[in-house]
Order: structure tokens, then C-alpha cells, then sequence
């Protein structure tokens, strides 16, 4: 697990979008596991920004609200459009994202995971981190070997969540996501964490013990994980100085 503190969220995110892009060049059909949000966003813009050929990039998404249409504007299909594929030349037939309207949420989620095995699975997932210190929506007690499944929101993340939506009480109850065994088979993990608010939950995940309370601290176990930060998510981490000095003197055959 390799720590990269920068000094905003922009810099952070610049960072991040380098080591996808070193990836799309090397390997022009790279699958990418893609997570929405605020957090995300500035990634996003700035892989757009770059030249990039994304014609055989193939990717999958982390999430979506079950019963939300995917014309809605909360929508994570509506989110990655907005936000990424309107800008970049990816095959529409390429972009898998969670069907929240599926009337077979099991035979859809096996399906998904299926999708993801035949594409040869997930070079690099992107990954947000939720207050309490969820990933994609696996919430804390989630199985630290599950699968593509549906998952029942926890009353912070609806409130969290809201934000997205009219009201809370808009804020659907259950989503479709990613499971922790699904994300761990990446073959690279990249998590992306800004402000103080995900302070606590990067220090657990980081710094404390693997347990499915927090369950981005299974990332530890993951052979390659990179943690972008500004300063403020890296608040309450007990060895900034180390990790700073580590990124820092890296070989130049790993700097990216």
C-alpha cells in the first residue's frame, strides 16, 4: 500500500490521472472499475482533458441506486456520462454500469460478475471511501469476500448522500455494488480520499486493523493499492512523515 499526500485535492487527483493514463497507453484495451461521487470528479476532468484513446477501454462501474431509472440525473450511468464518457471516444457497447432497474437483481448481479470474468477481469479499480469507511457500497459488517450484490444503505450514507437528490427522503434505500471479493481480484487499486470528513475513516483503513467494520482496510491486503490524499484526509494518520519520504525517494522506473 503505497501513500501519496499532496497538498489538494487537484494535485492529488492530477497525480492519479497520470498513473491511468500510463495504463491506457501500455494497454489500449485496459478494463477500468470506476466509482462515482464528488470525490472522483476532478480525476475524471482531468482524464478528459488529456489525449487519450479510449475506443477499447472497457469499464465497469462500482454502483447504482436500485430503482432509479438510468435517464435520472443522480444516476452513476448519468454521473459517468456528465462527467467522462461524453468527453472521451469509448464504445457505448464498452461501459457496463449496474442495471438498478433489473426485476432479477440475482440473475443481474451474476451476470455482472460474469461480464467482468469475460472481459479478463479489472486492471484498475478506482475507489472512493465513505465516511464510515465503505467502498463502492459495501457497507461496514459487508462480507470481506463478497460479490455483486444488493446492499441496504445505512442511514449516513443516505444523509451523505442526499446532497445528489432533492431531499433525503428521495435517497433510495438499497443499491446494486461491486462486492469486496469482486474489487480485491483488481489487479490495481487506486482509493481517493479528500477532506477532513475522511480523515478518520482513511486512518482506520490504513493504520488499523483488517475488519469488515471498516472495509476499505481490506485493501491492505490487496498486493497493489495506491492512496491518494490531500492534507486534510491525511490528518489523523500517525506516519505522514514516512509515507512522505517514501513517495518522495521512489526509483525513477516507478515514478509516474
Amino acid at each position: 500500500m503505497e501513500i501519496i499526500i499532496q497538498p489538494t485535492d487537484e494535485a492529488a487527483s492530477s497525480i492519479a490521472a497520470r498513473l491511468i493514463a500510463r495504463l491506457l497507453r501500455d494497454k489500449p484495451s485496459a478494463v477500468l472499475g470506476l466509482a462515482t461521487g464528488n470525490t472522483p470528479r476532478m480525476l475524471y476532468r482531468e482524464l478528459a482533458r488529456m489525449s487519450l484513446d479510449w475506443s477499447k477501454v472497457r469499464t465497469f462501474d462500482l454502483d447504482e441506486y436500485v430503482g432509479l431509472p438510468p435517464e435520472h440525473p443522480a444516476s452513476y450511468r448519468q454521473f459517468m456520462w456528465e462527467n467522462l464518457f461524453r468527453y472521451v471516444n469509448i464504445a457505448p457497447a464498452n461501459i457496463h454500469v449496474p442495471d438498478g432497474m433489473t426485476k432479477d437483481i440475482p440473475g443481474f448481479c451474476a451476470r455482472y460478475e460474469g461480464a467482468i470474468r469475460a472481459a479478463g477481469n479489472i486492471d484498475l479499480q478506482v475507489l472512493g471511501i465513505g465516511r464510515d469507511g465503505h467502498i463502492g457500497f459495501n457497507e461496514p459488517t459487508s462480507s470481506l469476500a463478497s460479490r455483486t450484490r444488493i446492499k441496504t444503505l445505512t442511514a449516513q450514507t443516505r444523509r451523505d448522500n442526499a446532497k445528489f437528490f432533492d431531499s433525503e427522503a428521495n435517497v433510495p434505500h438499497h443499491v446494486i455494488t461491486m462486492g469486496i471479493g469482486t474489487i480485491m481480484e483488481s489487479r490495481q487499486i487506486m482509493l481517493l480520499a479528500f477532506g477532513e470528513q475522511k480523515a478518520h475513516a482513511v486512518a482506520h483503513a490504513v493504520e488499523g486493523p483488517v475488519t469488515a467494520m471498516c472495509p476499505a482496510s481490506v485493501l491492505q491486503l490487496h498486493p497493489v493499492v495506491k492512496i491518494f490524499l490531500d492534507e486534510a484526509a491525511a490528518s489523523r494518520l500517525t506516519k505522514v512523515d514516512y509515507y512522505r519520504w517514501v513517495y518522495d525517494n521512489k526509483p525513477d522506473w516507478q515514478k509516474f
